[in-house]
């Protein structure tokens, strides 16, 4: 017996107002449907996950590559039809859960506890519902004699069915060849002119089939995303659950609400967060870190023992026991070693540093690879880029560079070297040197007189 799992992702989300299709509209800086994937994989439950797509497809798939296989529903004519659009892809015996790709917030959890119930009820549909206070644009689930009788859309409710407040999440596990055999019978004679994908619970209670729902408790879980408030109601949820995990495992977060943490980060004990700070990707805090306030890091390592503050860390990693910022901008693969010091409005781009370097005050790097125990003066920069290619810079053990220096790349700056503050360097520098490249200083003596300039006439 095959599980399979279909995410529904085709539709535009029109009440978004953005661009982007909506299930890839980014949540903590993650697309939406990315959530759902992911948890899937996570329930271990499923074995193959089918994502069906259509208006601007090709910003779902580069999101979700290989993870997935794709089935496309080039008109938007309902769930139901975009579930018919998986039938060719869905040949074993078994059965399916379906997703909305717009509820991001549902969990691993959720996942392997409604399939578990489907099991043990051995039903042949298994309906999530959930109660909420207001039930306002879901789907009501009818009850008669406390059995589920029907599914009806709000715009084709009563007045008195959208009293109910049981609703449909919209997550179905059903037996594969009922789903498609049932989805063969059902119409589009309703208010939307859609075929529904609800209509299935007529048509299997028909067959006299084995139906029921699932009461999903924590009805937060199951929120759709249609417009950009829900969507700020979801992060705020999801910030709140994330942060009281790593609260309870030893993450010292001050003010959290003022926190956004990532659900893949990973934080380990006895770091402290000060406030205004993000961190998301897939980045990793190591234990006795400080981070923060106002920092913001993403898809990077920070070591342990490492203080961080208003800063900007991305794609790039802190070694232990060095200092950042503040109002440092580390990005693009940049390796910071042990006992670093990165200190005010320094950039580093692409580069590598060695143990003990310390670049304090104003400075650029890019493109460079830097020995241990050097030190870079206020105001120097690699100037890595020519207006058409960029080059590297490559600095030994011991090396001093002065305040404002230039170092024009490519070029290697040899081991001992002092390079002399106002120097701008485009020749390699050898070994235990002393590089100086500017001009002579002039003095105009008798220049000013009484704090005015004197015309000094040619001869």
């Amino acid at each position: 017996m095959k599980k399979y799992a279909i995410i529904l992702a085709a539709g535009k989300g029109t009440r978004m107002k953005t661009e982007l299709p909506k299930c890839a509209y980014p949540l903590l800086k993650k697309p939406m449907i990315a959530y759902i994937v992911e948890n899937l994989y996570k329930s271990t439950v499923i074995d193959e996950l089918i994502t069906v797509v259509g208006h601007k497809k090709q910003i779902i798939k580069d999101i979700l590559n290989s993870r997935v296989t794709y089935a496309h529903q080039e008109e938007q004519l309902g769930t139901g039809h975009a579930v018919m659009m998986c039938k060719d892809l869905i040949k074993e015996p078994g059965y399916t859960i379906i997703l909305p790709g717009d509820m991001p917030l549902i969990d691993e959890l959720v996942i392997k506890d409604a399939i578990q119930f489907h099991e043990n009820e051995n039903n042949d549909l298994t309906v999530v519902s959930t109660k909420l206070n207001d039930p306002s644009g879901y789907g009501r689930i009818i009850r008669v004699k406390k059995k589920l009788q029907a599914i009806v859309e709000e715009k084709d409710a009563t007045e008195k069915q959208q009293e109910i407040n049981e609703v449909n999440t919209g997550i179905y596990i059903v037996d594969n060849e009922l789903l498609f055999g049932s989805l063969d019978k059902i119409s589009n004679n309703n208010a939307q002119n859609e075929y529904y994908l609800t209509d299935i619970v007529k048509v299997l209670k028909k067959d006299n089939k084995k139906i029921s729902t699932y009461l999903l408790k924590k009805s937060f879980k199951a929120m759709g995303i249609n417009d950009l408030y829900n969507l700020s109601q979801a992060e705020s949820i999801l910030r709140h659950e994330i942060n009281k995990k790593f609260m309870r495992s030893g993450v010292a977060m001050i003010n959290p609400d003022t926190i956004t943490i990532g659900d893949n980060v990973v934080i380990e004990q006895n770091v402290t967060i000060s406030p205004n700070t993000y961190i998301t990707g897939n980045s990793i805090i190591k234990k006795n870190a400080k981070v923060g306030p106002s920092t913001e890091i993403h898809n990077s390592v920070i070591g342990e023992d490492v203080n961080i503050k208003h800063s900007l860390i991305y794609n790039s990693e802190v070694k232990a026991n060095s200092t950042v910022g503040p109002f440092a901008h580390l990005r693009d693969g940049a390796i910071i070693g042990e006992n670093n010091r990165i200190g005010n409005f320094v950039e580093i781009k692409k580069s590598s540093t060695g143990k003990t370097f310390k670049a304090s005050h104003l400075a650029y790097i890019g493109d460079a690879e830097i020995g241990n125990d050097v030190n870079f003066g206020c105001g120097s920069i690699t100037v890595n880029y020519d207006g058409v290619n960029k080059y590297k810079t490559q600095i030994g053990d011991g090396v001093f560079v002065g305040c404002n220096a230039n170092l024009i790349a490519p070029i290697i700056i040899d081991d001992n070297s002092t390079i002399a503050a106002g120097s701008t360097l485009d020749k390699n520098v050898p070994k235990d040197t002393l590089a100086i490249a500017r001009s002579y200083q002039v003095n105009k003596e008798n220049y000013f007189k009484n704090g005015k300039r004197i015309n000094i006439k040619k001869k």
